[in-house]
């Protein structure tokens, strides 16, 4: 038996990068999946027509996630297309790095809604369907800079450690409902943001890994499958470091 058989997922930001990542392995373990996306639709429908293939559900859905009626009316769609969501992923994000000095009000603000608003959003509108079907697995995607901070990155790093309260404090409200709350903080991980990066940095970064490499997004989608499948029953409130021992 997959992991994921009978389960249902849906995951935020998932056209792409990491939320590609975790919809392909959700989907490989047997979970029907929705996803969504703010504007790639091309490969977010090539995607689901993928995983389709598979033998599961798959739908990718035109949503921003940081809106919170946007939300609403995703949960509402999602929830009588599909039945019911077991698992969610709150993956969507984005960052707008500059030094502080340099910072305009409108970057640190699209920043903390994307993507620390965009996590209230979803649990806010899933988690009492989430107790009526006794039971279900929040995943919140921080980031490792949001435990140790980073120049340049103040509003990224604060949306992430914001990330990490409010996941401990979900999983202390809802644990009693058999509902868990856990976050990955991944590090430097294979995705368009660090193909952005230059190869100075680059080299920088991969001197302090003691794997001495970066990650890949398919490793933090098997972090996921670990948190939404019944292996982790008892975990809840946890914060999974995954970075080549970065954080250490």
């Amino acid at each position: 038996m997959k992991l994921l058989e009978g389960k249902t997922a849906l995951v935020t930001g998932g056209s792409r990068g990491i939320g590609a990542a975790i919809v392909r392995r959700f989907a490989e373990q047997g979970a029907d999946v929705a996803f969504t996306y703010r504007s790639s639709a091309a490969p977010a429908e090539a995607l689901a027509e993928e995983m389709s293939q598979l033998g599961v559900k798959a739908k990718a859905y035109q949503s921003d996630a940081a809106d919170f009626k946007a939300s609403e009316e995703l949960a509402k769609t999602v929830l009588e297309e599909f039945g019911k969501v077991d698992i969610l992923v709150n993956n969507a994000g984005i960052t707008r790095d500059t030094l502080m000095l340099r910072m305009s009000e409108e970057q640190w603000d699209e920043v903390i809604h994307t993507n620390l608003k965009s996590i209230f959003n979803l649990t806010k509108h899933l988690v009492r369907p989430m107790m009526k079907n006794r039971g279900g697995s929040i995943i919140n995607l921080s980031s490792i800079v949001g435990m140790t901070g980073n120049a340049g990155q103040a509003n990224y790093a604060a949306s992430k450690a914001g990330i990490l309260g409010f996941t401990k404090s979900i999983a202390k409200e809802m644990g009693s409902r058999n509902i868990r709350c856990n976050a990955i903080a991944p590090g430097f991980i294979e995705t368009d943001m660090t193909d952005e990066l230059d190869d100075k940095v680059k080299e920088h970064y991969l001197s302090n890994i003691p794997l001495k490499r970066l990650g890949k997004p398919e490793e933090i989608a098997d972090v996921c499958v670990f948190l939404g499948s019944d292996l982790s029953t008892y975990l809840s409130g946890q914060v999974l470091s995954v970075c080549g021992a970065l954080n250490t």
